[in-house]
């Protein structure tokens, strides 16, 4: 059975925030910290994981981050907002 993928927002320093997915987001937050992960978040430190959606396969993460990639960014504020108050 194939491993459960996460979708993940980053909110750069310059107040940006980058979608991406990964088997580990943390594991991911810290190849993006030491230069390793996208191009885009290189430079634009700290970065900080605030949202992460569990994608039960890597096909329904690709989905899925095409989705998130699509809204606007108030949408994906709210994202990380209702994901807040839920824990």
């Amino acid at each position: 059975m194939e491993r459960p993928w996460q979708l993940y927002l980053l909110r750069c320093g310059d107040g940006t925030l980058y979608t991406g997915i990964a088997l580990d987001a943390e594991k991911r937050l810290l190849m993006h910290r030491s230069g390793k992960g996208a191009k885009y978040t290189r430079g634009r430190g700290p970065l900080e994981l605030v949202y992460t959606e569990i994608c039960p396969t890597h096909s329904d993460a690709l989905k899925r981050e095409l989705e998130v990639k699509a809204m606007t960014r108030e949408e994906k504020e709210e994202l990380i907002q209702a994901a807040a108050h839920s824990h």
